[in-house]
């Protein structure tokens, strides 16, 4: 990732250069979250390695939430449930994380964010272990809360640190770096997760997937600093107080907006590409882990352009072309007949790499409208509206799509046009959100 040197730190901060020599120590005495402790060059280094520990972090719940969608088909069967149960499992966790997110946003801004993360993240580790422990649908159902009120949190806190760490004008690269952990939970940890599950059983991919968090975990302890700068503030809002803070303001509310219809343009389509490509398209559950392969690797390589793109060009500018292109893959694979693998392949990449394409400029225009005083809680309950809106969503495909007397998924079309109509609302909210400089977020400080 390039790094630019156009923004200059104030007199007296910053003053010794990066020596790799130093290393953690050096780190933590020299990375405070602000959005522009990262501008000078020789911090490069550390800050890919930053964003590169967040992203692992990332991948891993990323891993937790996604490998539910395509075992969903084994889910069905073994449990023997429908569509309906099947939404409300994969609603189950991000109804949890919306619930937690709104929960921890009046005392996320309190904490050390290193301490707030590896505190959440130690319990989401135990529930994913719980999950691959569990003996019944019901048990399963339970676990996944666990596993959401966790996981939630973790996620808008690691952009909140992303935010704090790297300034707006090259956040989108950043939060795309960032955001490759869907892609590599795409490319590596979907595919895994179902090769475990088919030479074993359901259960090994959780259990893998635990212990591997746990070392993540020993690893985050080692080599993230202390994150406390925003602490300085000393302000310690009512829960009132703190409610008026981030909702009082009509920029927030446009942010928030504009992630949940964003949600709803994703979540309706994305919990039933598996089962639908299994039951509508006549893909084997064994090509699934192609499917999830060669999406991912697609993203990998544009998710980056994209971002740079958007630091370039507007991240504006770069959503609503995203965003307009994502709508033909959209209804087309909402549509698709049974077909040979190379061909749902092809369709599915298309759908990933657009899809998926749009997240980064978006969160560096929701990451850009608050100032970083109050930014821990505006990601927090930016991560509630996104996890409601993503269960929300899922829950309502669940309801609209039925099985067919043949297997059959019917009424996916419908939930494609759907998810194509949310998407253009999001290119008209996104044109509404306005950005703090980082100029005034300095001053604000």
């Amino acid at each position: 990732m390039a790094v630019l040197n156009s923004q200059r730190p104030p007199a007296g901060f910053l003053n010794r250069r990066f020596s790799p020599a130093a290393g953690r120590r050096s780190l933590a005495s020299t990375f405070v979250p602000r959005p522009y402790a990262s501008s000078r060059s020789g911090h490069a280094g550390g800050e890919i390695g930053l964003l590169l520990m967040l992203a692992t972090v990332q991948f891993t719940h990323i891993v937790d939430f996604m490998i539910v969608m395509p075992l969903g088909h084994q889910f069905m069967r073994l449990f023997g449930v429908g569509p309906r149960e099947f939404g409300l499992l994969v609603s189950s966790y991000t109804f949890a994380a919306a619930i937690s997110g709104f929960l921890a946003a009046f005392v996320i801004d309190r904490f050390d964010r290193k301490r707030a993360l590896l505190g959440l993240y130690a319990g989401f580790v135990l529930a994913t272990g719980a999950c691959g422990l569990a003996p019944s649908y019901d048990a399963l159902l339970a676990t996944r809360l666990a596993a959401g009120l966790f996981g939630g949190v973790i996620s808008g806190l690691v952009f909140a640190i992303v935010a704090d760490l790297v300034p707006y004008a090259r956040r989108a690269r950043a939060t795309a770096l960032v955001a490759t952990a869907f892609s590599m939970a795409a490319v590596a940890g979907v595919p895994l997760g179902l090769w475990l599950a088919a030479r074993w059983s359901w259960r090994t991919p959780f259990l893998s997937l635990c212990a591997f968090s746990l070392l993540v975990a020993l690893a985050a302890a080692w080599r993230l600093p202390p994150l406390a700068g925003h602490l300085r503030h000393g302000l310690r809002r009512r829960p009132v107080d703190q409610l008026r803070a981030i909702f009082g303001v009509g920029n927030h509310l446009r942010a928030f907006a504009f992630m949940v219809a964003l949600m709803f343009a994703g979540f309706t389509v994305i919990p039933f590409i598996a089962p639908s490509m299994v039951a509508n398209v006549g893909l084997a559950e064994g090509d699934l882990p192609l499917l999830y392969f060669c999406g991912g690797l697609a993203t990998l390589a544009t998710a980056q352009l994209i971002g740079r793109l958007a630091d370039r060009y507007g991240k504006q500018r770069l959503f609503s072309i995203v965003a307009l292109g994502s709508l033909a893959p959209i209804l087309l694979i909402t549509h698709l007949p049974r077909l040979p693998l190379s061909a749902a392949l092809a369709c599915s990449v298309l759908f990933f790499v657009l899809v998926s394409g749009r997240f980064g400029p978006a969160m560096a225009l929701v990451t850009g409208s608050v100032e970083p005083r109050l930014r821990g809680s505006f990601m927090s309950f930016n991560a509630s509206m996104q996890m409601a809106g993503s269960a929300f969503a899922s829950l309502v495909a669940g309801l609209m799509i039925r099985r067919g007397d043949d297997g059959t998924l019917l009424n996916f079309g419908a939930v494609g046009w759907l998810a194509a109509a949310c998407t253009l609302v999001c290119i008209v909210l996104a044109r509404d959100i306005r950005v703090v400089p980082d100029e005034a977020l300095r001053s604000a400080e």
